[in-house]
């Protein structure tokens, strides 16, 4: 089959991390598709050309408008051109489905699935099905491709040899000692970088930090700027990765700060312990959606494993009163195992569900 992705770059290159990795692994399946997006250029770095599929065609959101595909991808309500949409009005036209922001929320097992007809513009009389990914079996899972978890396990079958060749030959770090403890930093702005760097230095044990670009290493640096030398914590500064890369990332750490829905989503299936730096909102209305992924996420977990990881989550989320907003859990948890073990459960149960392409094609094929 023929699909087309649309995709708008808003701001943080996510939604552009989300609508690739789709249509890579579409093209995986043996599936042709279109990617129209009205910025291609973090793919420079995020696919570079020898990555990519020849199955994918990569084109402007303003380009030429062609015959629509069988299926038509609208990622986050994005809206396709309305000279596209025109084109859909055709005896058969293709399904038209919008693929939804993932949330852990009840709300989305009833909104999975449900058709919106059209009413007016270019698109009046078709109908639009609403995808929502999510965390249950009512939802539309979690993007994992084919090959993720076979590769994931053949590293974790020997971490420490597979983390070290990986970070002399992508990164050119060679690990200083067996024992030193790596940690992976994505983040946005208003992320209390500072506050973690102290309570890494004040828990003594050496930690390597491995900065991804942007606030991340601004943040990074302006602590450093302010503080002595440190013999503990080490600051690597990292350059754009690609997504095969920044899962490597992931998998050789032993604790991921990740944020927004993509790399939240790839921390999840790399299975070691993380923070996820939840996207802020004006209206407050983030904070309802971390309460209901961290709900998810630690089921099962030992009452006071689950209190210290939901105490650091919302420290770091910015979402504790000032005066209660600390690490004190950080030192606890670094050193206790079953943060770890936990994780690697929670991943477990996830990959029962079936992932977000086998479901969508499903669903597509079911609407033709």
């Amino acid at each position: 089959m023929l699909w087309d992705v649309f995709c708008r770059v808003i701001d943080n290159f996510g939604d552009i991390g989300v609508c690739w990795r789709l249509s890579a692994d579409l093209a995986e399946r043996g599936h042709a598709v279109r990617l129209w997006v009205d910025d291609a250029s973090a793919l420079g770095w995020m696919a570079p050309e020898p990555l990519r599929s020849p199955n994918i065609q990569v084109l402007h959101w303003d380009a030429e408008v062609l015959a629509p595909g069988d299926i038509v991808i609208e990622a986050f309500g994005c809206n396709p051109p309305d000279a596209f949409v025109a084109r859909m009005q055709r005896p058969a036209p293709p399904v038209w489905i919008n693929l939804e922001y993932l949330s852990a929320e009840n709300w989305v097992e009833r909104c999975h699935g449900l058709r919106s007809p059209v009413m007016s513009g270019p698109g009046a009389g078709l109908s639009k099905w609403f995808f929502y990914p999510g965390f249950t079996q009512a939802t539309g899972g979690l993007l994992r491709e084919t090959e993720l978890m076979p590769a994931r396990q053949a590293w974790g079958a020997d971490h420490r040899w597979h983390r070290d060749r990986w970070l002399s030959s992508a990164l050119g770090i060679n690990a200083p000692s067996p024992d030193a403890r790596w940690l992976s930093l994505f983040c946005y702005e208003p992320a209390p970088v500072g506050a973690l760097l102290d309570a890494l230095v004040a828990n003594g044990h050496p930690t390597q930090v491995l900065l991804t670009p942007g606030f991340a290493t601004a943040l990074a640096r302006q602590w450093q700027a302010a503080k002595l030398p440190s013999s503990t914590v080490t600051l690597h500064e990292l350059p754009p990765l690609s997504q095969r890369e920044f899962d490597h990332l992931l998998w050789a750490c032993d604790l991921n700060f990740v944020r927004g829905e993509d790399s939240a989503v790839r921390a999840l299936w790399a299975g070691q312990p993380h923070l996820w730096h939840i996207y802020p909102q004006d209206d407050g209305v983030h904070a309802g959606k971390l309460q209901a992924f961290m709900d998810r996420w630690m089921i099962g977990w030992p009452d006071d494993l689950a209190s210290d990881v939901r105490s650091l989550w919302l420290s770091w989320n910015d979402l504790k009163p000032h005066a209660e907003r600390d690490f004190e859990p950080l030192g606890r948890l670094l050193n206790d195992p079953r943060w770890a073990s936990n994780s690697r459960t929670s991943r477990q149960r996830l990959a029962e569900i079936p992932d977000l392409v086998t479901q969508l094609c499903s669903f597509a094929l079911d609407r033709r």
